[in-house]
């Protein structure tokens, strides 16, 4: 009996690649080698089969020539028939084999079978690149979208499985090339430029004890000349050219909205043509209605000599999508006038954009963990007269012990680089701020200490003064400057520190060990698009030597050497929300208490929305983990589980492998909670401390980024000034004009949400696997962030939750979770949590 039978399928495919907008030579060239009978060809595995060849016959799409019609045809969809001889002996198929015989590569999306007899359809979900055969040394191969932990893999997909693995770890050595698709790790090395002199180098971070760092993708790019240590880096304009698995980067229409950051971030060589544009004092504002200048738009894109430089220096269509995006007005940012208040001051410290550094205070005075023995005494010098008549009555035990009293600490992150920044232009502190919470729920300010290095050497302590809050004379304009002193430690450890690297090491070994067709694979993948270009893209442009970073934040050149050092006291388990409060005493533990914890301070809009936010990713990795997994054992019997876990820890945050605080991954419990944390990082976390930095601080004055000068001593002609024309002594202390234009142009562009962005809950693909009970589970933790969603927005409109809006009027929006929202609205929304890190 005839057993072979027509099997019927849809391919959907993207033809055209990133900025390939006129590849017509590309396209001829494909249509001529289809026309030579060099197509494109796929072969069907069987999944079910006994045969030990569970291979199908050779078929090609159909109609390459008349379907791909026009020569200039845009990064669309484009779907193909094909038609396959299928052995009804073979069973159901489960992956196949594709070969693109075409002269370029193209974006395969989707393979459909309509219909398997005695099964039904089948969806292959692909999303990746394929470059002609030539370019790999083995078989492309993808697999149906349905979950195996390895053990039960059907036998005849096991060898695929485990060879897809071998390819994605490479070989470990040499340049990668865009059509490879391996994931290997580095240090930080591609940082610095030492060829260019002793002030581009920079030391590797990551490898040593030193400067610990987690690892970032390898690139194998050829090290320098002068430093062999250092990885050459490329032109500052050869974005295109920097190494990630093609997989990694960034789709059009998501490259297109980043666009306008490149041409931005390359505006530090027009300087001469910028800072033209300003009167009076070269690269300073004079008043502070210079600096609301440029946020009504008072600065514009010259029509003629800068528009023909940009054209010169970047492709047209970077220039294109900066007015695309921008308009014709260069520089539009929005303005805050209650900026000043020490109600915001505070506030911001629970519903800002760094609100996850705020510690209930727990020893009076302020104690320090620095090393004695290399920095001296650095107990805080704040005296109890400071503050005694600012707490309600209460004495500083009572206030202590009633949990009223918190600290803004940036004194021991700040101590050890502070005589070295200050070798370079910035005048700083490390500083101290002690709050009370009152009794409607705000924090009042009660002392600003700011500390430096004994001028007799580290090693003797430091020397401090202490400011208290003032409403009149001069005492309220040095009151006003050491609020921005202590904004700008804030602004710089948020940059470097609130904003980690830490995820990359787990996309690398993810895709390293976890096969696609591992559930744990699927439930963690959407959380890591785009952030290994993100990071790659940091690396050419922001945070690497002379970058837009060192440019625009108080640490400067030492910037990523900071970083580094406080990376020496991250703890993977307390990035979970809930130890995170506890460590920093902003909940206290009781079981009668939805969450398991109490908030010491409840009007806190950061840990009220974020737990809720916590508790939703919680319950949906919990239902999702233990459909897979129905014991402890199954955890622990996972090879590649195991081997995953293993190479996070050893490689990817190889400098901290022998932390104690690390957990074995044995059971159920630590799975759960470890993909939580994963997925919270790379999720809510980052939207809560990226997309506020455009609408909390992009107003300049309310949280500079740099400061230029010491506070000024009474009887110096700085001081004389202060008491003059205390507007002008401020904006000379804090972030100059140019820094002013080029910080907040970058912070405008990583404010920003992609029009193709997919938020929490949501999936690129409703398909995104054939098991059912994970599609319901989904499901569940979608209806459950819609009803978050409205939750937050009651919360915002609860005139008795005063640090929802404060005095700004600026709701607290950041971890709205936007899934109901499936419009793909882009822009400055300021709200909106999505999957993954990709700005």
């Amino acid at each position: 009996m005839e057993r072979r039978r027509e099997v019927r399928g849809r391919v959907t495919l993207m033809k055209k690649g990133i900025l390939d907008f006129h590849d017509i030579k590309a396209n001829i060239l494909d249509r001529i080698h289809e026309l030579l009978g060099r197509g494109v060809s796929l072969q069907l595995i069987s999944a079910t089969s006994p045969n030990p060849a569970p291979i199908g016959e050779v078929a090609y799409l159909e109609k390459w020539v008349s379907t791909i019609s026009s020569l200039t045809t845009p990064a669309t969809d484009v779907e193909f028939s094909i038609t396959f001889e299928w052995d009804e002996t073979m069973g159901v198929p489960g992956a196949f084999i594709i070969k693109n015989h075409h002269h370029s590569q193209f974006y395969l999306k989707t393979l459909t079978i309509e219909h398997i007899p005695g099964h039904g359809p089948v969806k292959f979900l692909c999303n990746s690149w394929v470059y002609p055969v030539h370019r790999y040394a083995y078989d492309r191969v993808f697999f149906a979208n349905k979950a195996y932990l390895p053990c039960e893999t059907p036998e005849p997909l096991r060898r695929f499985r485990e060879q897809e693995l071998i390819v994605l770890r490479g070989k470990g050595f040499g340049r990668l090339k865009e059509w490879d698709r391996v994931y290997d790790y580095a240090t930080y090395n591609d940082l610095g430029s030492p060829n260019n002199g002793p002030n581009s180098a920079r030391p590797v971070l990551g490898g040593g004890s030193q400067f610990p760092y987690p690892r970032r993708g390898r690139t194998g790019r050829p090290h320098t000349k002068t430093d062999p240590k250092t990885e050459s880096r490329l032109p500052l304009l050869c974005v295109k050219k920097i190494y990630v698995p093609r997989d990694e980067q960034f789709g059009p229409v998501k490259f297109s909205d980043f666009l306008a950051y490149a041409v931005k971030s390359v505006s530090q060589v027009m300087l001469p043509e910028i800072t033209s544009l300003c009167d009076k004092t070269f690269n300073e504002f004079d008043t502070f209605e210079d600096v609301l200048r440029i946020y009504k738009g008072c600065i514009k894109l010259p029509s003629d000599s800068l528009v023909k430089k940009l054209r010169e220096l970047v492709p047209y269509e970077l220039v294109r999508e900066l007015i695309r995006n921008d308009g014709e007005r260069f520089l539009k940012f929005p303005s805050k006038r209650a900026w000043r208040t020490d109600e915001e001051f505070a506030r911001e410290m629970l519903a800002g954009v760094n609100p996850v550094i705020i510690q209930r205070l727990q020893d009076f005075p302020p104690v320090s963990k620095l090393d004695p023995n290399a920095y001296g005494d650095q107990t805080s010098s704040i005296r109890a007269t400071d503050i005694e008549n600012s707490l309600d009555g209460l004495t500083i035990n009572e206030a202590i012990q009633e949990m009223k009293l918190f600290i803004l600490d940036h004194h021991d992150a700040l101590m050890p680089y502070i005589s070295r920044i200050n070798s370079t232009n910035t005048k700083t502190y490390a500083s101290r701020t002690l709050l009370f919470l009152q009794d409607d729920g705000t924090l009042k300010p009660l002392a600003i200490e700011l500390s430096l290095p004994h001028p007799q050497g580290e090693e003797h302590g430091a020397v401090s003064k202490v400011f208290v809050p003032a409403k009149e004379g001069t005492a309220a304009s040095v009151w006003q400057l050491a609020k921005a002193y202590v904004a700008v430690n804030d602004s710089g450890y948020h940059q470097l520190v609130s904003h980690w690297y830490v995820i990359e090491p787990f996309v690398i070994a993810t895709h390293r060990q976890l096969s696609i067709l591992h559930p744990i694979y699927k439930l963690l993948k959407p959380h890591f698009k785009d952030t290994m270009h993100i990071n790659a893209l940091a690396r050419h442009t922001l945070i690497n030597a002379g970058g837009v970073l060192e440019k625009t934040v108080f640490p400067g050149k030492f910037s990523m050497e900071m970083s580094a050092f406080t990376y020496k006291s991250w703890v993977f388990p307390d990035q979970a929300l809930p130890a995170d409060l506890l460590k920093r005493g902003m909940a206290v533990q009781d079981s009668s208490c939805r969450h398991g914890l109490k908030l010491v301070i409840e009007d806190y809009p950061y840990a009220v929305d974020g737990l809720e936010i916590w508790e939703a990713i919680e319950t949906w990795v919990t239902e999702y983990c233990n459909l897979y997994y129905t014991s402890n054992e199954m955890v622990e019997e996972d090879d590649e589980l195991q081997n995953w876990w293993k190479e996070v820890r050893n490689e990817g945050h190889g400098d901290l492998k022998d932390r104690t605080w690390w957990v074995e991954l044995k059971t159920r419990e630590e799975l759960i909670e470890s993909c939580t944390i994963i997925i919270w990082l790379a999720s809510a976390f980052h939207a809560a401390v990226n997309f506020g930095q455009y609408p909390y601080a992009g107003y300049l004055p309310n949280r500079p980024t740099v400061s230029r000068r010491f506070m000024p001593e009474l009887g110096t002609p700085e001081y004389e000034e202060l008491k003059k024309n205390p507007d002008l002594a401020f904006l000379k202390t804090i972030t100059a004009q140019f820094q002013t234009l080029l910080g907040v142009s970058l912070i405008e562009i990583l404010s920003r949400h992609s029009t193709e962005e997919v938020y929490l809950g949501q999936s690129e693909n409703t398909e995104w696997t054939l098991d059912v009970e994970p599609l319901k589970a989904f499901d569940r933790f979608s209806e459950k962030l819609m009803e978050i969603e409205s939750n937050i927005a009651k919360r915002n409109k609860d005139e008795r939750l005063k640090n929802r809006n404060g005095p700004v009027k600026v709701p607290y929006t950041l971890l709205y979770p936007n899934t109901s929202d499936h419009s793909k609205e882009g822009g400055l929304t300021g709200k909106g949590i999505p999957n993954s890190i990709s700005i």
